[in-house]
Order: C-alpha cells, then sequence, then structure tokens
C-alpha cells in the first residue's frame, strides 16, 4: 500500500517523486531511510565519487614476473606489488 510521495532533495532543494514502485523496492531491499537527493543529484554524486569513471592509476614492477604494470593504490615499497596475471594465479592458490 504505497502511493507517491513528494520529497525535497537536500542537494539542490528541488521536489521529486518517491514512486510507489520505488518504495516498494527499498522496503524489499530493507533500506529503512528514504532518499535525500534527487535521481540527478544522486547520479552526480555517484560519478564524482568515482573520479569522473577514472581510478588514479599509480606505476609498478610485478614482484613475480618483473614487468612494468599499473595499479591503483601507491605502492610504497612495504609489500610486493603484482601484475593482474600474477595476482590472479597468486589469488588461485
Amino acid at each position: 500500500m504505497f502511493v507517491d510521495k513528494t520529497l525535497t532533495c537536500r542537494e539542490c532543494g528541488q521536489e521529486f517523486v518517491f514512486t510507489a514502485g520505488e518504495q516498494e523496492f527499498y522496503a524489499e531491499k530493507g533500506f529503512e531511510n528514504e532518499p535525500a537527493r534527487c535521481p540527478e543529484c544522486r547520479a552526480a554524486r555517484k560519478q564524482n565519487s568515482r573520479r569522473g569513471g577514472q581510478r588514479e592509476m599509480f606505476p609498478a614492477l610485478c614482484a613475480a614476473c618483473g614487468c612494468e604494470t599499473q595499479v591503483p593504490f601507491r605502492p610504497t615499497g612495504e609489500r610486493p606489488v603484482y601484475c593482474s596475471d600474477c595476482f590472479r594465479e597468486r589469488q588461485a592458490r
């Protein structure tokens, strides 16, 4: 017994509709809070959290095969760094 609700976005202040279908989905997933942002602000926030969809990558040398690779963290030298293939191979063990 859900009905459409009009909510106000805390980001941009615009009103948006929290539809009955969305409310049902939230209830099925166990979400207790209503959305605080409109769909546009949620999408923008999600995009910004990914830094434009791109992760910053750092150069490294693989500790197993010695090839040059890129990793999504700044290597400190305290722990070995592996290329994708060597990392997957080690994970399979």
